[in-house]
């Protein structure tokens, strides 16, 4: 059972995307909601697959009380987060392909993305597996970049293994860090994990650019 208080933490950890609070809320709670339900891993799936273009809330706010309740099935259930997210990806990229204007465009702007589009579209393919890589691991939505990707005509042999490579990373260290240290470590998840995916890709993508200016 959760505290309030650890509910209230949970919700200011989100990012809005630009959708009311009180919506952020109802969404968090039917989420949450399904967390000890014995078709958890099915609901997991779903949201995990719509996450990857119209869902506001992450995967992890059901992967972490899953996880915690049944630590053995750990594994099972970073896969599951793993392939629907993926299988998620392509329906956004199908999107942007081919229904960018009637779909993507107004999920783009429900989530407040939508100025910074335009400007960004000329440059987004150079960055390539870094879009990817960067939206799969850290806070930012990555259903803006799998619908992106889809409007942009990035391969999509680059967006796949990008997205595996990416999706897997945040889903199996979140399931290794629950499952090794259990409830103690659900705090640093929660509020710190995302900023560290984000200096690991920042040192990263520092470290190749370094390698090639020399």
């Amino acid at each position: 059972m959760l505290r309030q208080g650890q509910v209230q933490s949970d919700l200011t950890s989100l990012p809005t995307h630009g959708l009311p609070p009180r919506m952020i809320k109802r969404l968090y709670d039917w989420t949450m909601g399904w967390a000890n339900h014995p078709g958890a891993l099915w609901v997991l799936a779903i949201v995990a697959f719509v996450e990857s273009s119209i869902f506001p809330i992450p995967p992890d706010v059901l992967m972490i009380p899953m996880i915690l309740a049944a630590p053995h099935r750990a594994w099972l259930i970073a896969g599951v987060a793993l392939i629907a997210s993926v299988l998620g990806g392509l329906l956004g990229y199908a999107i942007g392909m081919l229904a960018f204007d009637t779909i993507g465009q107004p999920i783009l702007a429900a989530l407040g993305k939508a100025d910074a589009m335009e400007a960004f579209n000329t440059r987004f393919n150079d960055f390539g597996f870094w879009a990817v890589l960067t939206a799969g691991v850290t806070p930012f939505p990555y259903k803006v970049i799998t619908i992106m990707s889809g409007w942009t005509g990035m391969p999509l042999a680059t967006f796949m293994a990008t997205s595996v490579l990416a999706r897997g990373l945040r889903f199996f260290i979140v399931a290794g860090l629950l499952w090794k240290f259990g409830a103690p470590i659900r705090d640093f998840i929660e509020r710190r994990l995302g900023l560290m995916f984000t200096l690991f890709v920042v040192i990263l993508v520092g470290g190749f650019l370094a390698v090639g200016a020399l």
